[in-house]
């Protein structure tokens, strides 16, 4: 994929590449096996069930029948407990400040269900930046597929030569590599570091810091803000 000529675009995942959750997102979790199951689950074991949205992991732990019951307590837990348990990356806001007032159109896709989406991105205070967000409720086919992105470029009729997609994951690269769009790796919360490194993307920050750089440089010719 080669590097874009002019940056019109920018797609986010939230966990891991907006936002530190994962030990809400394992808090939670393990709330409602408790519950429901008297057990826990290992974070491995957690993560073995992404891919799907919450409702899909439920589904397949307590049954389908449970399903509202269950992401009602879910969210409300996530909910409860998001201001101890979570937080932004220190100096992501004022980057999506800066691609905004450059008129960069932004957009998330992400593989977690609407209603925890909404709940990170209000909790937060980062939903005002987004124009356009795509979660795993909005797709018939997950992450790696590259739906999501395709349904934002169709929303923006945003070219993929001029689209970058920033996440942690290999799920999110290969989404980009299926969508034609440039890849940033964001290694600073990422599990995938080593595999996203050997995978050859385009670019590839280890800091917030690094990623405000590169972004400032594809601006208005390299000036700052």
């Amino acid at each position: 994929m080669a590097t874009p000529d002019r940056l019109a675009c920018m797609i986010f995942d939230i966990d891991g590449t907006l936002a530190r959750t994962n030990q809400l997102i394992f808090a939670t979790f393990n709330h409602v096996a408790q519950l429901h199951l008297g057990r826990t689950f290992t974070p491995q074991e957690i993560v073995s069930h992404f891919g799907p949205p919450e409702e899909g992991a439920a589904a397949e732990i307590f049954g389908a029948v449970m399903v509202p019951r269950v992401m009602d307590e879910m969210c409300a837990y996530y909910r409860a407990h998001h201001k101890e348990m979570a937080e932004v990356h220190e100096g992501i806001v004022p980057v999506l400040a800066m691609l905004r007032r450059h008129g960069i159109r932004l957009a998330v896709f992400t593989g977690k269900g609407r209603r925890t989406t909404l709940i990170t991105l209000e909790e937060l205070e980062m939903l005002p930046f987004f124009e356009h967000i795509v979660t795993g409720n909005d797709v018939t086919s997950f992450k790696p597929n590259p739906e999501g992105i395709l349904q934002i470029l169709d929303t923006f009729h945003a070219s993929p030569r001029e689209t970058v997609m920033v996440g942690d994951s290999m799920m999110d690269f290969m989404a980009a590599r299926g969508a034609g769009v440039g890849f940033a790796a964001v290694l600073w919360d990422a599990y995938d570091r080593s595999r996203l490194l050997s995978a050859h993307p385009e670019f590839a920050f280890s800091t917030v810091g690094e990623f405000e750089m590169w972004c400032r440089s594809r601006l208005n010719g390299g000036t700052s803000s």
